[in-house]
């Protein structure tokens, strides 16, 4: 019997197909989809992978992230899967890459308009934090009622002082629709505001797509008063290639003291080779 090509069936990539366009056209809304089963348990990627399989043609180059590193169980497996059902090629390097499916990051590298980037999502609703109920939450994004998403933070900042959440910090799309941007540090928040590329986001658990358009507004909710802030490392560069200003990873350094090394890996040894420096 032979396999359909990128696993899933003609008529499950249509339907796929379909509610990802119905997302680009309303940015930021979360589009139901008949979530399939997947050869990888519901919560490690597969809204992601279901997206990338209906995406992905022959002549694509893909490329698989987990967290910064190309080389985890999640990528490396995801990008087995794909190229055993596909026969495309492969790459490590950013820039190579036609689709790129990543989990809880973007890439360092800004991504030009002929480059698709797929997230992984394990929870689509920016809401579910202050109401459970998804037939109320249904109600709010309809009525554009947001008040329960600023109030959560503000209870933030009185707790915390800064209404800066952790990773997926919620954001405004398109001056309409609150999204949960995925797990992604809020560095990368900035990145989806007026990008070149699309980004779509898969949540296969909760059968939700949603995304975000090249050229689109994207603002992290917060108040005049108190503004969003992104991660903090002072003065701190990779200690690898030297690079500041982007996400890094701390280690300790065996003397008590912290290393810091950038968290996208890739794009790590890319500047190393760009420096001359031996990888």
């Amino acid at each position: 019997m032979k396999h359909p090509f990128a696993f899933l069936d003609e008529g499950s990539k249509r339907e796929i197909r379909r509610a990802a366009f119905k997302a680009v056209c309303i940015p930021g809304y979360q589009v139901p989809f008949a979530s399939r089963e997947m050869p990888i348990a519901r919560g490690w990627g597969t809204g992601g992978l279901q997206l990338t399989l209906a995406l992905i043609g022959p002549q694509d180059t893909l490329k698989v992230i987990d967290q910064g590193t190309d080389e985890s169980v999640n990528a490396v497996n995801i990008r087995r899967l794909v190229h055993a059902t596909t026969g495309v090629q492969t790459t490590h390097h950013t820039a190579d890459a036609t689709l790129i499916q990543s989990r809880h990051r973007v890439p360092d590298r800004p991504l030009s308009a002929k480059q698709i980037l797929v997230l992984q999502v394990p929870i689509p609703e920016p809401l579910r934090r202050v109401e459970p109920r998804e037939h109320v939450t249904r109600k709010r994004h309809a009525e554009a009622d947001y008040t329960a998403a600023y109030l959560a933070l503000f209870e933030r900042v009185l707790k915390y002082g800064s209404a800066s959440a952790g990773a997926d910090h919620p954001v405004m799309v398109a001056g309409r629709h609150v999204m949960a941007p995925s797990p992604i540090p809020r560095l990368d928040n900035e990145k989806l505001h007026r990008a070149e590329h699309l980004t779509l986001l898969g949540a296969g658990r909760e059968k939700k797509i949603y995304a975000v358009p090249p050229h689109t507004e994207v603002h992290s909710l917060a108040f005049d008063d108190v503004p969003f802030e992104v991660e903090s490392f002072g003065d701190q560069a990779c200690s690898t290639c030297g690079t500041t200003g982007v996400f890094l990873d701390e280690f300790d350094d065996g003397d008590g003291g912290t290393l810091y090394r950038c968290n996208d890996t890739s794009e790590c040894l890319a500047r190393l080779n760009a420096q001359g420096a031996p990888l």
